[in-house]
């Protein structure tokens, strides 16, 4: 028996093989437009949890959900549509915020915070715009937190401001999800 032959047979099956897995990943990324964030694809397959986790510029954010107890309801049904601030944004707030609201004491606080970030219905950045122009160059959306923020557009960006005057640029939008949209902020917004 020639073991060469049945060795190289299987190799050319196996690259052939992996050659169209690899080509058919390459389309499914594409079939479901999928965004880069935080050097990892967002598949809008999946939920703002599963594509959240794989970010490796929102791991704060994504201590702070698991710490507030928030996994089992981003993970839900929604629709939500997330302002997901960057490890960058939460570096931005005073020495020691995120350390103290991240406490079991805090958890209160944390959740207002993160809740604040939230609105219950999908918003995509073409419907923020056009709302902002309808509204006379601003517009206002209630938060799952109660509160409100204020949104406004310069040009091509959206930035979006909570009550205390604080302003986050969207630095990427319309990250769609199974369960709504996320759009990338860079700073952390406060009811």
């Amino acid at each position: 028996m020639n073991y060469s032959k049945i060795t190289t047979s299987a190799l050319a099956v196996l690259m052939t093989f992996g050659l169209a897995n690899q080509a058919s990943a390459q389309k499914m990324m594409t079939k479901q437009k999928t965004v880069m964030v935080g050097g990892a694809a967002m598949y809008p397959t999946k939920n703002i949890i599963e594509n959240a986790v794989n970010s490796k510029d929102h791991t704060t954010l994504v201590a702070a959900v698991k710490a507030a107890g928030l996994v089992e309801t981003l993970s839900g049904k929604g629709p939500f549509t997330v302002f997901a601030p960057t490890n960058a944004a939460f570096e931005k707030l005073p020495a020691g915020t995120v350390e103290s609201v991240l406490q079991p004491e805090n958890k209160a606080t944390l959740t207002s915070i993160l809740t604040y970030h939230v609105i219950a219905r999908k918003i995509s950045s073409k419907d923020l715009a056009a709302w902002i122009a309808k509204g006379k160059g601003k517009y206002t959306a209630k938060t799952v937190q109660g509160e409100k923020l204020t949104f406004t557009a310069s040009g091509k960006n959206i930035y979006v401001s909570d009550m205390k005057g604080n302003k986050a640029k969207v630095t990427i939008a319309d990250v769609n999800q199974s369960n709504g949209v996320i759009h990338v902020i860079d700073t952390v917004l406060m009811p």
